[in-house]
């Protein structure tokens, strides 16, 4: 059996229209737990989406680190902008995997998105999470993998 070819570069997904970043940060500062947590929305489109949090005493767990549910909400976040960039601003979030590498520390947690494959009512996106130091090092500390639907007008997402 012959090996399979290595896969080429992913196209960029095509841009859902009428959405631009300052839409999707109005929808962001809609959320109440996101105003709570300081999340700010400084990248969005094609396919793609960075949320940044500024590190405070609050969002730290008892060791000191960025608490792994505030790298979760960052993760699940991106991962929703970046897919309804392609899919529409009507989406949920289907379910999502995060695997945490090292504590998060630092000044402020930087999670970028992309989707890597996008269609008419569903896209798969992957998240990489960076702790960024006072100095403006970054440390990845945590990997994400989500799918993203598109709902209906009703707010349901489409069935299995």
């Amino acid at each position: 059996m012959s090996p399979e070819p290595e896969p080429g570069p992913v196209p960029a997904p095509e841009p859902s229209p009428g959405l631009d970043l300052e839409t999707a940060r109005r929808t962001l500062k809609g959320q109440p737990f996101s105003r709570l947590v300081g999340a700010e929305l400084t990248a969005f489109g094609s396919g793609e989406a960075v949320l940044e949090i500024a590190v405070r005493e609050e969002l730290r767990q008892q060791n000191g680190f960025l608490h792994g549910g505030v790298l979760a909400y960052a993760a699940d976040n991106a991962i929703t902008f970046a897919g309804g960039s392609v899919l529409g601003p009507a989406v949920l979030t289907g379910g999502f995997t995060i695997q945490y590498l090292r504590p998060g520390t630092g000044t402020r947690l930087v999670a970028r998105a992309q989707t890597v494959h996008g269609g008419r009512r569903q896209a798969v996106c992957r998240c990489d999470l960076y702790a960024v130091a006072a100095d403006g090092t970054r440390t990845l500390c945590a990997v994400a993998q989500g799918t993203v639907l598109r709902v209906s007008a009703a707010g349901e997402p489409p069935s299995a």
